[in-house]
Order: C-alpha cells, then structure tokens, then sequence
C-alpha cells in the first residue's frame, strides 16, 4: 500500500516539476529567447531527475504482481517526461520563429 501510495505522490511531483519548465520557457516577460532557452534547460534536468526517479517507482513490482513492470523508459512519469519536453521544444522552436520573423513585419506596419 506504500507503494502505491508513494507512485501516486511521486507522479502527481513529476507533473509540478513539468510546470516550471513551461514557464521559464514561454512566460518570462522582457527575457531573450536565449535566456529563457538556458534558464529552461536547467528545470529540464530538475525535472527529468524527478520524472526518473517517479519511473523508478513505477517500474518496481507491487505486491500483488511479482513480475516487474518492464523497462524504466516504458513508465508513465517518464514517457510523460519525454512527451512534455519534445512539444515544448517545437512550441519553443515556433514562438523563437515568430519573435524573429512575424513579429517584425507587425511592427513595421503600424503608423
């Protein structure tokens, strides 16, 4: 019952330290993208030591199955971990392309 209670918390901890990522990434007012790029990267290896620490839990067997869950990469917390970080780069990677190159061209046309 620890244990499954201890997934539980663990996994609810690795989706708040996703949270953070997101924002120093995005909703940092008045930063360059390049201050927010690096400002993320260290919240991205906070959170990846939290969502591997959560998918090692996951990946240990419960009481009533003794079999072992498989691989550590095929827990929750850690494909969640990859699939968080691989849309907020393309959303990164999309927003660092309209800062540089829409953006401009809206501000050229106001009076």
């Amino acid at each position: 019952m620890l244990l499954e209670v201890s997934k539980a918390m663990s996994f609810l901890l690795s989706i708040l330290s996703l949270y953070p990522v997101m924002m120093s990434a995005f909703f940092v007012p008045g930063a360059r993208w390049e201050e927010r790029l690096a400002l993320a990267f260290y919240k991205i290896a906070l959170a990846g030591c939290i969502c591997f620490a959560s998918g090692l839990l996951f990946s240990w067997p419960s009481l009533e199955g003794s079999k072992a869950q498989g691989s550590l990469l095929s827990t929750l917390p850690v494909r969640m971990f990859f699939w968080a970080v691989a849309g907020m780069a393309l959303l990164f990677l999309a927003s660092w392309y309209l800062e540089d190159y829409y953006v401009p061209l809206l501000w050229k046309n106001q009076p």
